[in-house]
């Protein structure tokens, strides 16, 4: 199969920024990246704006995997690597880009037979905390 390529080889850092913060905001809300706008300081700055670029403007904005497989994806290695903060708001994502609740739950059975036992149980402690948070600010915003 064909690499699939970027529409727009020649992109500025500005506008794979922009495109990033689109992504961004889409996927984890605005309200977080809202707040960690305001968390930005002039020491985090230069930080924010790589994953804006790269993580979100670059990544996430590829024609070869859509979301809902870059959230499968990322929730799989952040339990692989216990980066559980991260792993809570990707479980969020995941819903946000229409993951079902089911769908959550075989991707963290898989990991437990690929990541060990121990980490998927903390990682269904996590989940299933945040679906409920999700689904309740979901039924606040409606």
């Amino acid at each position: 199969m064909p690499r699939p390529e970027r529409s727009e080889p020649d992109r500025t850092a500005a506008q794979a920024h922009a495109d990033g913060m689109t992504v961004r905001r889409a996927v984890l809300s605005d309200a977080h990246v809202d707040a960690a706008e305001a968390r930005t300081s002039e020491f985090t700055s230069d930080f924010q704006d790589l994953i804006t670029r790269y993580a979100w403007g670059e990544i996430w904005t590829r024609p070869g995997l859509d979301r809902r497989m870059r959230s499968a994806i990322t929730m799989t290695a952040l339990i692989a690597n216990s980066h559980w903060d991260e792993f809570a708001m990707h479980v969020r994502a995941a819903r946000r880009n229409g993951l079902t609740v089911e769908e959550i739950q075989e991707v963290l059975l898989q990991s437990a037979i690929y990541l060990g036992v121990p980490s998927a149980n903390h990682a269904f402690a996590i989940a299933q905390e945040q679906i409920a948070r999700y689904e309740q600010e979901t039924e606040e915003s409606s």
